[in-house]
């Protein structure tokens, strides 16, 4: 099959080029309050990666920005609003700058990834999964064209197992609907993101097929989400983008350093009760793992697969900003 020649071509040159975590790194002082009152709009996702968040705004406060925060359901709908100008940031998927560069975007600026963690199908109660070749035969929910569905792709061919030898169920909506899917028995297992990983297994009508990991592939990384921008903000709102940067790795660092505190973060983010909660957070490891070379395999491997209008591997040089992080990271 196309999809598996194509996936295979990038698991061999992730393989040759290697992909490794970013190691941990401390916080560089705090900036210097603004002299004028800067508003900042945000767009965001309830994810448990991106609890800090909702914790940013007080610390912006004292530097002089006014956070504006904006929900999103999907990071589809976030990169559009970014991408119209409604938006002076937003929280998007790892692919989503490759995406929007193949859309004819010229204006978009990729920043910094969020945090990683192992990706497990999730079973349904009852149903075997203790290996790669108990997918056989069975309906497996994905979301087509998503980053999960993507890493999930390159492991089947790491791991030698045909895309057809499952049936390939497609989910449109939130995560929920997944969970719906799975708890009617309308399919057997998940490729899904949290928290709709954790609730079924919470629920008792689900469970972690830890036989079933695919968030390590080589070629795709397990990079959760990233922040973008647009050169507008970065040029007319640059104080304002660099304090917001620096706010959110602060706090996102005192998250990865308190699990509790991690835990009860993405329990106000999310609406979750916290058991749910705390079990959602404790696989997730918070801070970027991802870089321009992962977002270029990443745009190859779309554009050859077709979820992508072209490739734009050439262009994410141009359009990746690191000296955000570097400031913020006192470099």
């Amino acid at each position: 099959m196309r999809i598996l020649r194509q996936v295979a071509w990038l698991l061999f040159v992730g393989a040759a080029i290697g992909w490794l975590p970013l190691p941990a790194q401390a916080i560089g002082p705090e900036p210097a309050p603004l002299a004028q009152p800067v508003e900042f709009t945000v767009g965001y996702v309830k994810v448990g990666h991106l609890a800090p968040i909702i914790l940013v705004a007080d610390e912006l406060k004292k530097l002089g920005v006014d956070l504006k925060l904006v929900e999103f359901v999907r990071y589809a709908d976030a990169r559009t609003a970014l991408l119209a100008g409604s938006l002076d940031a937003a929280s998007v998927g790892p692919a989503d700058l490759a995406i929007s560069l193949a859309q004819g975007s010229t204006n978009v600026v990729g920043l910094m990834g969020v945090g990683s963690s192992p990706k497990y199908v999730i079973g349904r109660n009852g149903v075997k999964f203790d290996s790669w070749d108990d997918l056989k035969g069975k309906k497996i929910a994905i979301a087509p064209g998503s980053a999960v569905w993507f890493q999930f792709a390159a492991t089947l061919v790491e791991n030698g197992v045909p895309y057809n030898s499952f049936e390939a169920v497609n989910i449109q909506g939130g995560g929920a609907n997944f969970d719906q899917a799975l708890k009617k028995g309308d399919v057997d297992g998940l490729v899904t993101w949290e928290p709709f990983e954790s609730i079924p297994v919470m629920g008792g009508y689900g469970f972690f097929a830890k036989g079933l990991e695919y968030g390590s592939s080589k070629a795709v990384g397990a990079e959760l989400g990233m922040f973008m921008t647009t050169k507008t903000t970065v040029d007319g709102k640059r104080a304002a983008l660099e304090r917001f940067v620096w706010a959110y790795l602060k706090k996102e660092d005192e998250l990865a350093k308190s699990p509790a505190a991690f835990a009860d973060a993405y329990a106000q983010l999310s609406g979750m009760a916290p058991d749910v909660a705390a079990q959602a957070s404790k696989i997730i490891k918070l801070g970027e793992v991802i870089s321009p070379d992962q977002i270029k395999r990443q745009a190859k491997g779309f554009a050859e697969l077709g979820v992508i209008q072209k490739d734009v591997s050439d262009q994410i040089d141009a359009h990746w900003d690191a000296s955000f992080v570097e400031k913020a990271l006192g470099k």
